[in-house]
């Protein structure tokens, strides 16, 4: 038998770590980019008192490295009485920390929108709230389809810390299949191959959004 047929006969064990990963991600990066939007919306508003504490946290997550937080929510919080479930630690520590650069990301893209509209859009009677969704947001996402394609990257990769406090992942499941088969080149080679795939869907809707965002204008505002 060889090594592949190893790796193939652990199939199982695979698929269940490229399940765990693709849910923890995609529910992750969705919450994560609710909270970015959710921030750019409230830095808005340039006399809001959040502003001092929401600059603060993006700061704070640029600052620190992925994986101390991740030690700080799941053996950290312990201590002051909290106890999170591996996978709940996971997508917390991966919500935030990337909620905090897709904020700093948008918010970047948003200095170079023209004042002309917003102040158009007051004079037609927006709302903030609806000026925000309905105007500022869709040119946000489509000028910064770049950086959000990295950055969803990042994210992706960012999973791989997390079978360090034992989310069954697809670097956990790699990482088992070499600790028992002592097979970790090819164990490894095939979990290289579904975060390619992964990535590669995520390629194809980046893409998708940049035609879609050149019919609709946005490319041109």
């Amino acid at each position: 038998m060889t090594n592949w047929d190893i790796v193939w006969d652990s199939r199982d064990l695979l698929w269940q770590g490229f399940l765990n990963t693709l849910s923890l991600f995609s529910v992750a990066i969705a919450l994560a980019f609710l909270l970015g939007c959710l921030i750019v919306y409230r830095l808005e508003d340039p006399k809001t008192r959040w502003r001092l504490p929401l600059r603060s946290f993006i700061d704070i997550m640029r600052m620190l490295p992925f994986l101390v937080l991740v030690y700080l929510l799941y053996y950290g919080l312990p201590s002051a009485g909290i106890r999170l479930e591996a996978w709940w630690a996971g997508l917390i520590g991966l919500t935030f920390y990337h909620g905090a650069y897709f904020a700093e990301i948008l918010r970047g893209c948003r200095v170079t929108l023209s004042n002309g509209q917003i102040e158009a859009a007051y004079a037609h009677g927006f709302t903030p709230s609806r000026m925000f969704i309905r105007l500022i947001l869709p040119q946000l996402m489509i000028q910064a389809r770049p950086l959000i394609g990295n950055q969803l990257v990042y994210a992706l990769k960012d999973t791989a810390f997390l079978f360090i406090i034992t989310v069954k992942d697809l670097t956990w499941a790699a990482n088992s299949i070499s600790a028992t088969y002592f097979v970790p080149t090819e164990a490894f080679v095939a979990v290289i191959g579904f975060y390619w795939l992964i990535s590669l869907v995520m390629e194809m809707a980046i893409r998708y959004a940049g035609r879609f965002g050149h019919k609709r204008g946005f490319d041109h505002v």
